[in-house]
């Protein structure tokens, strides 16, 4: 029986590196990435919100460049290399849709609601996503990194047109946010709420679009000016029609998930046959 033990924990430990990985990435601002006292903050704020091994992860580095070549036709801010500090952390095995945690000692502005309506904007339903920074950061930058997770881990790159118009919700609810009295959550439960009827309808026409914000922001007590009922419009027009060109990092995404949470599944299996037999063998033994 010994002897089985032995055999089952050298499979296991063989196996865990190469199951353990797949789905889980974490990506680190090259600011972050550069200072050591930054990262193993970072590292240590992901070790406190997952279970899963981070050794196992795939680490991958955002750069300035990256963030700018997305931001700069959006806000028309550009960014230096010490100046990308928000990180990521990915898990594609969690199987319950999407849930976001957001490190709100860190990110000011920027809700886990903010990025779940960017990101659904790229087709994103699903996965464990957690966001921080070494240092206070508004977290409107950090969706570039969250995005260059899943490209990681799905294996298959984003849209550019998708991922402009991901970013471009993010600086408009922030705006909207920083220029009105609502919360960035009431912002964003607004943009939850016409983006669903925008999706389920594939409405693009702006026009369209500024009646349904108006409609809806109506229902919610909420007063906007008609710029900023355009703003919105234009943001969401511009992901609907975005949508089109998302088929195959959509069916990655799908493979990626689904591969991940079998994975996580296998583990979990030798994990509980390996800890039914120990305590067999620990009975057997205090007989």
């Amino acid at each position: 029986m010994k002897r089985v033990l032995i055999g089952i924990l050298v499979v296991l430990m063989a196996l865990t590196p190469i199951y353990s990985a797949s789905g889980l990435v974490i990506t680190l601002g090259e600011g972050t990435n550069a200072n050591s006292a930054y990262k193993n903050t970072v590292m240590d704020y992901f070790k406190s919100n997952t279970d899963k091994d981070l050794d196992n992860s795939t680490v991958s580095v955002i750069t300035a460049a990256e963030v700018n070549s997305i931001s700069q036709n959006i806000s028309g801010a550009t960014y230096s290399s010490n100046q990308i500090l928000s990180c990521a952390l990915v898990d594609l095995s969690y199987s319950q849709g999407i849930k976001i945690v957001v490190d709100k000692s860190k990110i000011n502005l920027v809700t886990p609601k903010m990025y779940e309506n960017a990101l659904r904007s790229t087709g994103i339903t699903n996965g464990y996503v957690v966001v921080t920074s070494p240092v206070s950061a508004t977290g409107e930058s950090a969706l570039a990194g969250v995005l260059k997770s899943y490209e990681t881990a799905v294996g298959t790159e984003i849209p550019e047109e998708a991922k402009q118009a991901a970013t471009q919700e993010i600086y408009t609810q922030s705006n909207i946010a920083n220029e009105t009295n609502h919360t960035p959550d009431e912002i964003a439960n607004l943009f939850e709420k016409v983006q669903t009827e925008v999706q389920n309808q594939n409405i693009t026409n702006i026009n369209d679009i500024k009646v349904i914000v108006i409609n809806v922001a109506n229902q919610m007590n909420m007063n906007l000016t008609d710029q900023q009922a355009e703003q919105i419009a234009s943001s969401l027009s511009n992901a609907q029609q975005a949508q089109g060109s998302l088929d195959q990092f959509k069916s990655s995404l799908q493979n990626a998930t689904q591969q991940a949470s079998e994975s996580q599944g296998f583990l979990n299996q030798i994990w509980n046959y390996l800890d039914s037999l120990w305590t067999q063998l620990q009975g057997l033994v205090g007989q």
